[in-house]
């Protein structure tokens, strides 16, 4: 298990075209076309899809929770600087959110969806069971890939706030990932209290600084 406090840039490489698809069809192996597919969101996913849905559900998961502990080179970050950004590690509960993705637009969905979540491959799609007012669904998740460089666990809040401020990539600055996804969670009435502790502590250390 990889839990290193320090970023390798050496250890780093992209996906190819061609594992990035294969990953996908792999994933998508048990879906049967003309069934619709459900996408589970517990980070930048609440705030910014960027695809089309025909419904979504507030959605319960258990046995992961959401976590800062992604190194991050290309979205948030640079293999010099990484960032870091959320995925759904072992162990406790995480509310998001799920999306119904239609059936006939499932194979362009997903591949833009791989494109954007699969940069590096850090992540495990997996189907997993999430709790909804209107019942149980199975929805696609991306969890953390603990036996990769890129996985990282037991920074202290100060290194948190440090990297979040420095860090910036094809996405932009991984301040605005974070204060986005905490403002999000937050229009959607999902407490995490751990993310809330973090952003007090971004304000507290802009505040300084000024």
């Amino acid at each position: 298990m990889n839990s290193t406090l320090e970023p390798a840039p050496h250890l780093f490489r992209r996906l190819t075209d061609a594992e990035r698809h294969a990953s996908m069809l792999d994933a998508l192996a048990s879906w049967k076309a003309g069934d619709d597919v459900w996408v589970y969101g517990y980070g930048s996913l609440v705030w910014r899809p960027e695809f089309h849905f025909t419904e979504q559900r507030a959605a319960l998961l258990h046995g992961y929770h959401r976590a800062l502990c992604l190194w991050s080179r290309i979205n948030r970050g640079t293999p010099e600087q990484p960032g870091l950004v959320f995925a759904l590690d072992q162990g406790g509960s995480c509310r998001g959110m799920a999306y119904r993705i239609p059936a006939h637009e499932v194979p362009t969905t997903m591949e833009a969806l791989w494109r954007r979540e699969m940069p590096g491959g850090a992540y495990i799609p997996r189907w997993l069971n999430c709790r909804t007012d209107q019942g149980v669904i199975s929805a696609l998740a991306f969890t953390i890939n603990r036996h990769t460089e890129a996985y990282v666990r037991g920074l202290s809040t100060e290194r948190l706030v440090d990297i979040v401020r420095r860090a910036h990539g094809s996405y932009g600055p991984c301040i605005e990932y974070v204060l986005e996804t905490a403002q999000a969670l937050k229009q959607s009435n999902i407490q995490d209290q751990r993310l809330q502790a973090l952003v007090r502590a971004l304000h507290e250390a802009a505040t300084d600084n000024l």
